[in-house]
C-alpha cells in the first residue's frame, strides 16, 4: 500500500486501474474510487496513515507509554487527581531515578505535567492524557 493524497484529504491506496484507484480513508473506513491524476503520492508510511483511525488522545498514550508501571502512574494520577513527588514515592515502589525518568517520559509526550501540590513539586494529568484514558477505558 501506499499514501497518497487527494484535495488535502490522505488515503491509503487500494487498488489502481488505468483511469482511476480505489482509496482508503483510515479515519472513517470508507472505500472510494478516485481520478488517477488527481492523487499525489505522498511518500508518508502507510502504517502511520493507519493508525490515524485511533484518536490522538489514545495514540498518544499507546505510543509514549512502555510499561505497565508508566500506565498505572496515569491512571493513578487520572483517579486521585494531581500528587506531590513525595506523595508518589511514598506510595508505590518506585525510586526517585525510575519516577524522575518516568515522569520525563510522560512530560515529553505532553501527558503529565508539574504542578504545585500544596507546596511541593508535583504532577497532574493534561487534557489529552484524560481525553486518551477515557477513550482506551
Amino acid at each position: 500500500m501506499r499514501a497518497v493524497e487527494h484535495g488535502g484529504d490522505r488515503y491509503l491506496l487500494v487498488k489502481q486501474s488505468g483511469e482511476s484507484s480505489l482509496v482508503y480513508d483510515p479515519e472513517t473506513g470508507e472505500e472510494r474510487y478516485l481520478p488517477n491524476e488527481e492523487l499525489t503520492v505522498t511518500g508518508d508510511s502507510p502504517l502511520e496513515l493507519a493508525a490515524g483511525a485511533v484518536p490522538e488522545a489514545s495514540r498518544r498514550i499507546l505510543t509514549a507509554v512502555h510499561s505497565e508501571q508508566a500506565l498505572g502512574l496515569l491512571v493513578e494520577l487520572d483517579e486521585r487527581g494531581p500528587m506531590s513527588v513525595r506523595e508518589v514515592l511514598g506510595a508505590y515502589d518506585l525510586c526517585e531515578s525510575d519516577l524522575h525518568g518516568l515522569f520525563g517520559e510522560l512530560r515529553a509526550a505532553g501527558l503529565v505535567a508539574e504542578t504545585d501540590v500544596v507546596g511541593e513539586r508535583g504532577y497532574r494529568l493534561t487534557d489529552l492524557a484524560r481525553d486518551g484514558l477515557a477513550e482506551l477505558r
